[in-house]
């Protein structure tokens, strides 16, 4: 009788603790979704604003394919590693600069 109620809560353990493992991915996914959402939105802004042109908005579109591509080679093996966490934010603040550099810059007139 122990063992079965052992063997039961060592199988509850393993199924809470895999559970934890596979959600914690989840949040940097949305993270990630967030900010990208936000720089999409404010190149469609700019562009309105006449802040930058289609051109740098396209370059800048580009950019942000290529960050969704690397997006989905890191959850790939559905984990995200600290490394590519890490690599993810970097390329994020890149193109974050990049948008705010062409909204300052006077190629859009």
């Amino acid at each position: 009788m122990k063992i079965k109620i052992f063997g039961g809560l060592l199988v509850a353990a393993l199924a809470i603790t895999s559970i934890a493992n596979a959600q914690a991915p989840v949040a940097h996914i949305k993270h990630i979704n967030r900010v990208e959402r936000k720089e999409d939105h404010r190149i469609a802004m700019d562009v309105r604003k006449g802040k930058i042109t289609r051109g740098q908005a396209f370059h800048l579109r580009n950019e942000e394919r290529r960050l969704n591509e690397d997006k989905r080679m890191a959850m790939a093996d559905g984990r995200i590693t600290r490394g590519e966490r890490r690599h993810l934010r970097r390329e994020e603040k890149r193109l974050n600069r990049t948008i705010r550099r062409d909204e300052r810059t006077d190629r859009a007139s």
